[in-house]
C-alpha cells in the first residue's frame, strides 16, 4: 500500500524537520510520476534533465520541485494530455487523486499536478505534523523547441519499480544549467548549488549546445559569438561579482537536508570565482 511505502521512505530518509518531510513526500510522488511516464513511452521522444534529474539519477544532495524535460527533436504540437492521463490513472490506483492545471507558454509546455490526498484520503501518522489538506504540487515542464546539440543516455530508476528513462548526459545538462546561470534575470540559489556540484564532479561543458542555447534565447540572442572557456569564465565571473550571496543562500536553504547545509557557509564571491578557476583548470 502507498502508506506503507511512505512509512518506509520516511524511515530511510529520516527527516529532521517538517520542511524535509514535505520534500520527501513530494519526491515520492515525483518518482511515481516518472515511473508512470516511462510506461507511456514518453522517453522515446524526451529526455529528463534539471535539478530533480541530478538528484534521482546522480544523487545530488538537494531536493527539487519540478520534473523538467526536453524533446529530442522539436515539436511545437506536443501536448501533455497524451501522457498525463496515464499518470493520473496510475497514481489514482495508489490512492492519490490529482488535480491538473495546464499553463503552457509558447515553446515551454507546463502542467501542474496537485494532490491533497496525503492526510486527507491516505491517513498516516507522520513524524512531523502537516495540515491535512496541504497540497503536494509537482510541475511537469518540457521544452518543445530545444537548442540543438544535446547528448542523451539511458539511465534507470529502481523505485517504485525498475524503469528505463532517457536523460541528458551530464555534460549537456551542465551546459543548459550554464545557460541559465548566464541568462537568468534573477538570482536562483539552486542554480549555483548545482554549479558547485558539477564542478566537484569535474563535469565538462558541451560548448556546441551552450552556444546554440545562448543564440536562441537571452541577452546574446542571434549575435555572432565565439564561445570558448575564456568567454565563459569572463561572463560568468561578471555574474558572480554582482550576486547577493546571502539572498542566494536563502533561496536554496529549504531544499538542502540539514546534514548538508554547512556547505552553504562558504558561499561568497570568492568561493564561486575559485570554483570557476577550478573548472577552467580541468577544462584546459
Amino acid at each position: 500500500m502507498f502508506k506503507d511505502i511512505i512509512r518506509e521512505k520516511l524511515r530511510e530518509y529520516s527527516p529532521k524537520n517538517g520542511i524535509e518531510q514535505e520534500n520527501i513526500l513530494q519526491e515520492i510522488v515525483q518518482y511515481y510520476m516518472l515511473a508512470s511516464l516511462a510506461r507511456t513511452g514518453f522517453f522515446s521522444i524526451a529526455g529528463f534533465h534539471g535539478g530533480t534529474y541530478l538528484r534521482m539519477v546522480h544523487n545530488l544532495d538537494r531536493f527539487s520541485e519540478d520534473l523538467d524535460f526536453i524533446l529530442k527533436k522539436p515539436d511545437r504540437k506536443f501536448k501533455w494530455q497524451e501522457y498525463t492521463g496515464p499518470v493520473l490513472g496510475d497514481l489514482q490506483a495508489e490512492g492519490l487523486k490529482l488535480q491538473i492545471q495546464d499553463r503552457s507558454e509558447s515553446n515551454v509546455k507546463k502542467v501542474f499536478l496537485k494532490t491533497d490526498s496525503i492526510g486527507k484520503v491516505i491517513l498516516i501518522d507522520l513524524p512531523f505534523s502537516r495540515h491535512n489538506a496541504r497540497k503536494i504540487r509537482v510541475k511537469l515542464e518540457i521544452d518543445t523547441n530545444p537548442p540543438k546539440g544535446s547528448e542523451f543516455e539511458t539511465q534507470y530508476i529502481n523505485f517504485p519499480t525498475v524503469a528505463a528513462i532517457t536523460t541528458q548526459s551530464p555534460d549537456s545538462s551542465f551546459s543548459l544549467k550554464s545557460h541559465a546561470l548566464l541568462c537568468r534575470k534573477y538570482v536562483k540559489g539552486r542554480d549555483w548549488y548545482d554549479f558547485a556540484w558539477y564542478v566537484s564532479k569535474k563535469t565538462r561543458l558541451n560548448f556546441i549546445l551552450l552556444k546554440n542555447a545562448l543564440l536562441q534565447i537571452g541577452p546574446w540572442e542571434k549575435q555572432k559569438l565565439s564561445i570558448d572557456m575564456d568567454w565563459y569564465v569572463k561572463n560568468l565571473k561578471e555574474k558572480i561579482t554582482g550576486i547577493d550571496w546571502k539572498k542566494a543562500k536563502e533561496d536554496v536553504m529549504r531544499f538542502i537536508p540539514t546534514a548538508s547545509q554547512d556547505k552553504l557557509e562558504v558561499w561568497s564571491r570568492d568561493f564561486f570565482i575559485n570554483q570557476l578557476e577550478q573548472m577552467k583548470r580541468y577544462m584546459d
